[in-house]
């Protein structure tokens, strides 16, 4: 039994550790937002023959 104590403790603690770093990245982190060009080939515009 205390072994599974000790897995249910490591689980929590690397499991708080993850929640707290994807908190850090969604809080902290900061987008730049920008303007993005893409040109499309015009023969992506034309139905091809099946």
């Amino acid at each position: 039994m205390p072994s599974l104590f000790r897995f249910l403790i490591f689980a929590g603690i690397v499991g708080g550790l993850v929640y707290v770093g994807v908190f850090a990245l969604a809080n902290f982190v900061k987008i730049q937002p920008r303007e993005i060009s893409v040109t499309v080939p015009p023969d992506k515009f034309v139905k091809q023959p099946k």
